[in-house]
């Protein structure tokens, strides 16, 4: 588990499982997409995470329990849950261009 640390608010892990699909993301739209958008999406992707260190109640519950979700750009979907001590771990990147019966938390 990967662990970073926002300048306030709650402390953000990242599960192997979620490093691991962000990396094949990254990788897939490295030969798909232009330098330019793969810049957008890792901005936006900063900036969600930087809401959920803030309050990571603002986005809503999954149809799993205890996780919630956050779109990021309508491709992409972080599941995370709150842990104790101001911790959340981010469970998962899943890509929506893949088949959701795919998706593994």
């Amino acid at each position: 588990m990967h662990e970073k640390s926002m300048k306030s608010g709650y402390r953000i892990k990242w599960t192997d499982n979620a490093l691991s699909e962000l990396q094949n993301t990254f990788d897939f739209l490295e030969e798909n997409w232009t330098e330019k958008e793969l810049k957008k999406l890792a901005k936006d992707l900063e900036k969600t995470i930087e809401l959920i260190s803030e309050n990571p109640k603002i986005f809503p519950i999954s149809d799993m329990k205890n996780v919630r979700k956050a779109v990021v750009r309508k491709l992409n979907t972080i599941y995370y849950c709150e842990m104790k001590n101001e911790i959340v771990e981010i469970i998962s990147f899943f890509s929506n261009r893949q088949n959701p019966k795919k998706h593994r938390i």
